[in-house]
């Protein structure tokens, strides 16, 4: 592999923004890694595209209470879907269960007991996606304090950032035919169902995720719904994957970062979390493991904990009743409940195409297999050990 040339390793974790050209891309004096000046000042969205500080370093995230903003708001959601506006917000269910599209709610103007019972609508429909907004339009700045408002933001360990908002995640694939070729050299498929940086000790609650800039069709992103998939299994199944734990690894996506001469921000961690965990929100369980993280349920043998794992990879993945695509049109804001859905996104354009996204990323309660743990700063979920 020539320096300029990404990784094209087997990938078995979610990367968000494996490609880094190092002979293409622009070197500031203090080694900040840049875009090329062709592509910053082509870009619709300058102030939120990527930069790689490898300076930027931080220390490891510690254990912090969590307010689900959910829970503070009233179940009849008056101030959300107020009934004199009824005629003006169009809410649109995308399947029975899961997910719904909103129109003529501008998210930029909620108060915060709108926030609230948006809080609780998406957990309750798990993705819910809104056309037509000017969230991009109020910058970096605004989108951060916005998020925050949902819960202490993450940064993530290894992809870039605007220039002074390393809280935001920033997915940005160039429209380069070697990026494009080099991501199906050893895959038949882009399909990565999971949910984002569960290997950290309270990963996300409310995802936002915002694309500027993509193609004209194509690059749908995928959901599943863990919630139902766990309340298919038969009584005697769910009581015996309530008891079990799994452990969630960063390493590897860290070593990959490294591998293309990527930025590294944190010490890369493992943390072990229930497979089953409780929803605070929903009081219901969802299935919590994924293939992009996920390693080894600890209390089986290696060879039982990789069967009953792909097991849970294939329900969650491939089954089609528990699924909804999102299509991305311009002015789309679409926001998630980690703990809920799994996601997964689509490359499925045949020429060389720009695309540009930011994601917020409140951190939500540490995963929790009984609500009696709920901010429980002292829970762990096993008294097994293992090597990681």
């Amino acid at each position: 592999m020539t320096q300029d040339q990404p990784s094209t390793s087997k990938q078995t974790y979610s990367d968000p923004n494996p490609y880094l050209y190092h002979r293409k891309d622009e070197v500031d004096q203090d080694g900040t890694l840049k875009l090329p000046a062709e592509l910053r000042e082509q870009s619709r969205f300058p102030e939120f595209l990527p930069e790689w500080d490898p300076k930027q370093k931080f220390e490891p995230l510690k254990f912090h209470h969590y307010e689900d903003p959910a829970l503070r708001a009233d179940p009849s959601l008056p101030n959300l879907f107020p009934k004199y506006e009824e005629s003006k917000v169009i809410v649109k269910k995308l399947t029975p269960k899961l997910g719904s599209e909103i129109r003529g709610l501008q998210l930029s103007q909620l108060s915060d007991p709108e926030k609230d019972e948006l809080a609780l609508f998406v957990a309750q429909r798990g993705v819910v996606v809104f056309r037509d907004q000017d969230f991009a339009q109020h910058g970096p700045k605004f989108a951060s304090d916005y998020g925050r408002y949902f819960g202490k933001l993450h940064i993530h360990q290894t992809s870039g950032a605007p220039k002074n908002h390393t809280e935001l995640h920033i997915v940005y694939r160039r429209p380069d035919p070697q990026e494009l070729e080099s991501f199906f050299r050893d895959k038949t498929s882009s399909i990565v169902f999971h949910t984002d940086v569960s290997y950290e000790l309270q990963p996300p609650s409310y995802t936002f995720f915002s694309v500027l800039e993509g193609p004209d069709g194509g690059g749908d992103t995928l959901f599943s719904d863990s919630l139902t998939a766990f309340e298919r299994l038969s009584p005697l199944f769910q009581e015996f994957l309530s008891t079990l734990h799994v452990v969630h690894s960063a390493k590897e996506q860290a070593n990959d970062s490294k591998i293309q001469g990527g930025i590294q921000r944190r010490v890369p961690v493992t943390h072990i979390h229930p497979l089953i965990r409780y929803h605070p929100v929903l009081k219901k369980k969802t299935i919590f493991v994924n293939s992009g993280f996920s390693r080894r349920i600890v209390e089986l043998k290696k060879p039982e904990s990789d069967h009953l794992l792909q097991f849970l990879y294939n329900l969650v993945n491939n089954t089609h009743d528990l699924q909804l695509r999102a299509k991305w049109e311009p002015g789309t804001v679409t926001i998630w409940d980690n703990r809920r859905v799994h996601h997964s996104a689509l490359v499925d354009w045949d020429e060389p195409t720009l695309r540009h996204a930011f994601r917020i990323t409140p951190q939500a309660e540490r995963p929790i297999e009984d609500p009696r743990y709920y901010n429980d700063a002292k829970y762990y979920p096993s008294s097994l050990t293992l090597d990681h």
